[in-house]
């Protein structure tokens, strides 16, 4: 870290995307872009395993998505607020660039795409105006927040949202502390299956996708270059990427919490899921509304509803900047910004009219491949610098075993023998570690420039 250091939002200060912004402020956009409905959802659904989903979270929000998150930060203001896909191309070769920029463009759009429909038809709900309407009028908000400056649309209203999640988080946890439930207690039972199918719904690998942006999601890492361009000192890296994600484990650690001890233990948080067919919405709107009064209510809406539109903006926004590094195409006229966010944006309704829920399954799953990938480059890039790399490396070979394992297993996947499975996730883990410790040779020997 070199408080010293020139930072892109001095050096390439275009009144865009390029621009300084207060620490306090950058902090809680980050927290809200990363966050979305992350660590509520994913807590509720993984909280139906168990107390183990505490374990989880306390441990991978800390040495893994942290890691990562801080990582992804500080490479991207180090290296000018590059995108995600254009920094693994560096340390990773062209063929993974040229991949990862159609892989993390599509993600965004899609993001983007089911931020529209989700809320519109929660909107739809509560005020009987047609769930097309509301999508039109979540689409214009998006197309405002991506090509207007950032600190027009997203810095002036995401630290209120942000600031709103946490007081809805606190308040739960003031509940829990001095309301009648019970909080759940670790024992050595923790680490058994509590989940309606333990044999389908198996704690490894499906609880580390379940749970996702509590503890560790490659979403972040397409988040974090956005707010490496607004920083003003390379000390605020800590705070805004590291402390974000910590912040986002505590936040998921209090919904696992109340999930479990509002319905008296996991088995009644498991059955009131599965009649309402496993909808963390309905959830967090019994809870809100039960716990927090009219306070709750309100608060429930903002994480039903604006979450995931903060969610979904940014996601354009980010795919606006992925399309623009590679085309390499300045932003700071809006008639280019124009160039490369039309396009997305038919697509992104396009998707609107599709039967995307199929491949809506697909996302939990490429967002932790996005996350392995993302740890894999971090490896590179400390190991380059002969730092400490395998803080990054077991990481990397954790990741990589839960997301092979899993899409050979899962319902979605290839459904095939749980044994049988895990046997070809380790296989191809194996396979990948040998392959990148192969690669890190060659970088050590200079026979690959980077």
């Amino acid at each position: 870290m070199d408080i010293t250091a020139k930072v892109p939002s001095e050096t390439l200060r275009d009144g865009v995307d390029y621009l300084p912004l207060p620490a306090w402020k950058t902090f809680l956009i980050q927290l809200l872009n990363i966050a979305g409905l992350g660590p509520i959802f994913g807590a509720l659904l993984g909280a139906m395993y168990g107390p183990v989903a505490f374990v989880w979270i306390t441990l991978g929000s800390i040495f893994v998505g942290a890691l990562q998150d801080y990582a992804s930060g500080m490479i991207s203001l180090k290296e000018g607020g590059l995108s995600f896909p254009e920094i693994v191309g560096k340390y990773m070769g062209m063929t993974v660039r040229q991949v990862m920029r159609a892989f993390t463009l599509f993600l965004m759009i899609l993001v983007g795409a089911v931020f529209m429909v989700g809320p519109a038809g929660i909107l739809e709900g509560l005020s009987g105006m047609s769930q097309s309407i509301w999508v039109w009028i979540i689409l214009v908000y998006y197309i405002l927040a991506t090509l207007l400056p950032i600190d027009k649309i997203i810095g002036r209203f995401y630290p209120i949202f942000g600031a709103a999640l946490f007081i809805m988080a606190f308040g739960i946890l003031g509940v829990l502390i001095f309301g009648p439930y019970e909080i759940p207690n670790l024992s050595a039972a923790s680490f058994n299956n509590f989940s309606a199918n333990p044999n389908g719904l198996p704690i490894v690998p499906t609880l580390f996708i379940t749970i996702a942006c509590g503890a560790v999601s490659g979403f972040h890492a397409t988040q974090s270059p956005m707010m490496a361009r607004c920083v003003t000192n390379e000390r605020q890296g800590r705070p805004v990427f590291f402390g974000a994600m910590i912040s986002e484990g505590v936040i998921a650690l209090i919904w696992a919490a109340i999930g479990m001890a509002f319905w008296g233990g996991t088995q009644g948080l498991s059955d009131a899921l599965a009649e309402h067919g496993n909808n963390a919405a309905w959830a967090v709107d019994v809870i809100t509304n039960t716990t927090l009064g009219k306070v709750g209510a309100l608060l429930a809406l903002l994480g039903v509803v604006a979450a995931p539109i903060t969610s979904g903006d940014t996601a354009f926004r980010c795919a606006r900047l992925i399309a623009a590094d590679f085309l390499h195409l300045e932003q700071k006229q809006l008639r280019k910004r124009l160039y490369i966010s039309v396009p997305i944006f038919l697509v992104g309704v396009a998707i609107t009219f599709m039967p995307f829920d199929v491949i809506w399954k697909y996302f939990a799953w490429a967002n932790q491949v996005l996350a392995a990938i993302c740890l894999w480059t971090v490896t590179v890039y400390l190991a380059v610098r002969q730092k400490r790399w395998m803080i990054a490396f077991l990481p990397s070979v954790f990741m990589t075993f839960v997301v092979s394992s899993y899409i050979f297993i899962a319902r979605e996947g290839l459904q095939m023998p749980y044994a049988t499975g895990m046997t070809i996730g380790a296989g191809i883990t194996v396979a990948v570690v040998l392959l990148m410790v192969r690669y890190l040779r060659l970088v050590w020997k200079g026979r690959v420039a980077i």
